[in-house]
């Protein structure tokens, strides 16, 4: 067997921006926000109200990133600003984190602000960060190079996540004097993090010299749009890859929107922040292992199978958490979701590069990872404006079956 070549600096440096900023995803956006906004910055409104500022603010940034993520990437690549782009929208990400620690109590309006504007640097830097990938990596390398990135990002975000709680669950030992100024410093902690870790990017991670012509922001947005048009066009005449984007529009949405909404519906139905915060970690330490093994098991018995099986899995968990009412039934909530969450991400990647001809994978895999960033914006509007509208928590969260089933059927159609 042919030795693997060790893997260069530079793509090592790459990974560490995902360690860098994973901590945005595990700390902010599903741990302590939902929770600490609810508690402290909009104690004065009704818990189905915060649930719907959050649930609103989620999907208005998802909405944003999916409209701008073509033109975007087509700054990308249109010329040696990657790396620029990259570091303009981690800064944004990084005060915006920051500044979450200065705000005082019974501020919503500007947490929300904050917070959105946070999630903006974190998905906005993550477009420049993936197009990098082709300047640290050669082709034969970049699954190897990729998958470090996740890897790394998954232990980096959970490490300072378990600090996190540690601080928040015992702050005398950390000096801390109460609960409240732990999780503020954990914003801070988090943007510091984010900025020391993605040094190593900033200063050993080089984009190669490209000869473009200069184009005007209208032009480059006029020419990304034509070639989504382009590629949606050309898609479409293969059946089994657009039967699946379909169904991975819906069943992502549902994905996302528990991710990012789990500790407010937590909140809503009662749940300690401590228990949630635990049940987390616990989700955040599963899902690294879980994710080999689900690969593992679609080897065996094929994507669809595995996918199918795994989108059933999520069906069982809504409808089990539109029941639960007490911290033992969250925690096995967020395990079973660990279980499967990377599962899913991983094998509708890999199942779709199975739907699609070799020599136009860089095209159609952008159409790709625009329907994933445009799948997160139903779910959150959906589940907190029904909780709102019913006053009923548990028929917000049953609502997110509109996504899963269809989407489960229509993967089921898949050839």
């Amino acid at each position: 067997m042919k030795r693997q070549r060790k893997l260069s600096i530079q793509a090592w440096k790459w990974a560490l921006y995902d360690w860098a900023n994973s901590a945005f995803a595990t700390t902010v956006m599903a741990g302590f926000f939902p929770i600490f906004f609810k508690s402290y910055w909009a104690s004065n409104l009704s818990d189905s109200e915060s649930t719907f500022v959050i649930g609103s603010a989620n999907s208005l940034v998802g909405l944003f990133i999916a409209l701008s993520a073509p033109v975007m990437g087509a700054f990308a690549d249109a010329g040696r600003t990657k790396k620029r782009l990259l570091i303009t929208f981690a800064i944004l990400g990084i005060f915006s984190t920051g500044y979450l620690f200065f705000i005082p109590e019974s501020s919503w309006k500007f947490a929300i602000i904050f917070y959105a504007l946070g999630v903006v640097g974190f998905s906005g830097g993550n477009i420049f960060y993936d197009a990098l990938l082709v300047s640290v990596a050669k082709e034969n390398e970049r699954n190897r190079v990729s998958s470090l990135g996740f890897s790394l990002g998954y232990l980096g975000g959970g490490l300072l996540f378990l600090l996190n709680v540690l601080m928040f669950s015992f702050p005398d030992a950390f000096g801390i004097s109460s609960q409240i100024e732990a999780v503020l410093l954990s914003f801070l902690s988090v943007a510091l993090w984010w900025s020391i870790f993605s040094l190593p990017l900033i200063t050993g991670v080089h984009e190669p010299d490209t000869l473009t012509r200069k184009k005007s922001f209208l032009n480059i947005t006029r020419e990304a749009f034509n070639n989504l048009y382009q590629t949606g066009k050309s898609i479409r005449q293969y059946k089994s890859a657009v039967i699946f984007l379909l169904a991975y529009f819906l069943y992502m949405d549902g994905v996302d929107t528990i991710i990012r909404m789990a500790t407010s519906y937590g909140s809503d139905i009662g749940i300690s922040a401590q228990s949630m915060i635990g049940a987390l970690l616990l989700t955040q330490f599963i899902g690294f292992p879980a994710t080999l093994l689900f690969g593992t098991y679609s080897d065996k018995f094929g994507h669809k199978q595995t996918l199918s099986v795994a989108i059933l899995i999520y069906i069982g968990v809504v409808i089990f958490s539109s029941q639960m009412n007490t911290a033992t039934e969250f925690f096995i909530m967020a395990s079973i979701i660990g279980l499967v969450q990377g599962g899913v991400q991983a094998i509708s990647r890999s199942f779709f590069s199975t739907l699609i001809p070799e020599d136009k994978a860089g095209e159609f895999f952008g159409f790709y990872n625009f329907i994933g960033k445009s799948s997160v914006f139903i779910g959150p509007f959906m589940v907190s404006g029904i909780a709102l509208i019913t006053a009923s928590p548990s028929t917000g969260i049953l609502s997110l079956l509109i996504l899963f089933i269809p989407g489960l059927i229509l993967l089921r159609r898949v050839p």
